[in-house]
């Protein structure tokens, strides 16, 4: 039997106001962030079809580097290319999101182990300056500054796991999970329950203590799975 693939609706209605228009410097770097940042946001949703004709004009850009994006954004797993029916956001189907969250359950413990191990005092502090800002962000209900600030703690206790291999697979496979973790932060309590690991996420970090770590941050994805698949119809 297929998988049912999972329908996430946008956060925005579907006309969306226009966007801003492309500074030309860096300017493919830009625009994959752009365009990465509407997906996770939930703005461009799973399924959308993306109109080159559209996003040319509303980002003031020409169609390559707009393709150029596109194949990088293919690469990451955030849309699909197809040689007829052009680009759009890629789907995930309940299998997907089930499998994917509970491998990054397992690889996030390991790098939250190996980081109370090797992170140093200069990594830590970063760490805890970036959990308050996202606190603030919180307070302030701004979820994109919060989920910003969020997903750099994860991926600065990835990045002091101290291993270039885990790293690189936890970015690669991360990416296609980003506007599900995003989304999961949309009912508030789900909300005050991700803050309150985070505290305590710091804490143990802040101890060395790399099993209280590894086993936060597990249940941590997999409490967003679990929110995720709330939402999804059976």
């Amino acid at each position: 039997m297929q998988d049912s693939v999972v329908e996430l609706d946008s956060i925005t209605d579907a006309a969306a106001p226009a966007l801003p228009r492309l500074e030309r410097q860096h300017l493919h770097d830009t625009v994959v962030g752009h365009l990465r940042n509407l997906i996770v946001e939930g703005t461009l949703a799973p399924g959308t079809k993306l109109n080159e004709r559209e996003l040319c004009e509303t980002m003031g850009i020409s169609r390559t580097p707009l393709r150029e994006a596109f194949k990088v954004l293919a690469f990451e797993g955030l849309i699909e290319i197809s040689p007829n029916r052009g680009a759009s956001v890629c789907k995930m189907s309940r299998t997907e999101i089930l499998e994917t969250f509970e491998f990054m359950s397992g690889l996030e413990a390991l790098a939250g182990e190996l980081a109370c191990a090797r992170i140093d005092a200069a990594g830590l502090a970063d760490i805890k300056a970036l959990h308050y800002e996202m606190l603030a962000c919180k307070a302030r209900s701004d979820l994109p500054g919060y989920y910003a600030r969020n997903q750099a703690i994860h991926n600065r206790i990835a990045e002091a796991a101290g291993n270039s291999v885990l790293y690189q697979t936890y970015l690669m496979m991360n990416r296609r999970l980003q506007a599900l973790r995003f989304k999961s932060n949309h009912k508030p309590a789900k909300w005050d329950s991700a803050a309150r690991d985070h505290e305590e996420m710091i804490v143990a970090l802040e101890a060395r203590d790399g099993q209280r770590l590894a086993a936060i941050l597990r249940q941590h994805l997999l409490d967003k799975r679990d929110a995720i698949m709330e939402m999804a119809p059976a």
